[in-house]
């Protein structure tokens, strides 16, 4: 999953978040407090859940993997930034 998708999954479950607080103190509350606590109660769990899924990492993803971080001429002049180097460390 790409980083895009990734703020976008995470915006998504913060407006089911905001959405439910609204829900449950603008509408529920007129039928049942009990019932609109129990929805705050739910979209409290909804922020952890969110930085916890959102930033989930895809088998596909590779930013860990990404050579310049193991590059020990990366802040050399004339390095060629672009192109790192693969060169296994002797």
């Amino acid at each position: 999953m790409q980083a895009h998708q990734r703020h976008v999954r995470y915006f998504v479950m913060m407006g089911v978040c905001l959405g439910t607080f609204v829900l449950a103190w603008g509408v529920v509350r007129f039928w049942s407090v009990p019932a609109a606590i129990g929805l705050c109660l739910f979209a409290m769990v909804i922020p952890p859940a969110a930085a916890i899924f959102a930033n989930k990492r895809d088998p596909d993803d590779d930013w860990w993997n990404d050579p310049r971080w193991d590059d020990p001429e990366w802040d050399d002049p004339g390095h060629d930034r672009d192109r790192p180097d693969r060169q296994p460390r002797q």
